[in-house]
Parts: structure tokens; sequence; C-alpha cells
């Protein structure tokens, strides 16, 4: 079994959000890394997900285009960095496809699971920034309100659909 590189997050730079969460790690790790599954929870309702493009492993593709209400779409093109089934997930917008760095790079995304129980999940996602304002940025975003609903539409969707 591969051991994931440890992350300690800096408050300075890092954004934090950790819930234990009464759904099985398996079904959050499925949930996180097939497309289908994705494109239900991802994003914070009304606001959905357009298209979903994964290619799991370390270099392959991470591709989502979020569609807000009024109909705009913002795409979201990175690339993996670590996947560890059932464990890890890291991915980035720094790096595009080909390990080609990016032209507006915004954070490193760090997804940590651990079963807590035969239903239950411990579950840590932690955005990594270059600096303070790019930090600052997206906490004024919504981080915490943003990734918090989407962590609860995770849930709901687990129990509803898998």
């Amino acid at each position: 079994m591969t051991t994931p590189i440890v992350v300690t997050p800096d408050p300075k730079t890092d954004l934090v959000l950790e819930r234990n969460i009464d759904v099985p790690v398996e079904l959050v790790w499925k949930a996180w890394t097939t497309p289908e599954h994705l494109k239900h929870w991802f994003v914070p309702r009304p606001w959905t997900i357009a298209k979903v493009e994964l290619d799991l492993r370390p270099g392959g593709m991470c591709s989502t285009t979020m569609r807000s209400p009024e109909g705009q779409e913002f795409p979201n093109v990175g690339i993996y960095l670590e996947v560890i089934p059932n464990r890890r997930l890291v991915f980035t917008d720094v790096l595009q496809p080909g390990w080609r760095p990016s032209e507006n790079p915004f954070f490193v995304a760090v997804l940590d699971l651990e079963a807590t129980g035969p239903g239950s999940t411990h579950y840590v996602a932690t955005a990594r920034h270059r600096d303070g304002e790019a930090r600052n940025k997206h906490e004024e975003m919504g981080f915490h309100d943003g990734w918090g609903t989407v962590v609860t539409q995770l849930v709901e969707y687990i129990k509803a659909k898998m």
C-alpha cells in the first residue's frame, strides 16, 4: 500500500474543511472519481456541472466545467498529482495536461479520506494556495460555505443514489 505524503496545512496559505461523514469511504471515493457521480454533487446548487473528464492517474486530466444558474460556463482543467484509492486524491490547476504550466494557477486540492467505521469516513479537504492573497481570495469567494455545502450534497447523493 502506498503511504500518502504528509501534508501539514499552513494557515497563512491553506484552507481546510474537515468533517466526519456517515457514509463508507469506498463510496466517497467512487463519488469523487466517477464522472457520472461527480456531476451530481460537486458544486453548490443551483450551480451544476456541465462536463466532466477524469483520467485517474498522476498526470491524468481532471476537468470539470461548472455552469451558473444563468448558463455561464466556467471550465476548470488541471491534473492529478497523487491517487491513492480510498485514501487520497490530489489535483491541481497549477499544471495542465501534458505537465504544462498553467497561465493562471489557483490552487492544489488535497482530499484525505479515512474509514472510521463500517459506514463512516473522516473527510479532510485542503485547498493549498501560492500565497496569502490567493488564500484570502478563495475564502472570500465562499470556500467554507461552498465546500461545506458540497460535502453535504455528496453525503445526500451517496445515501440516495449509491
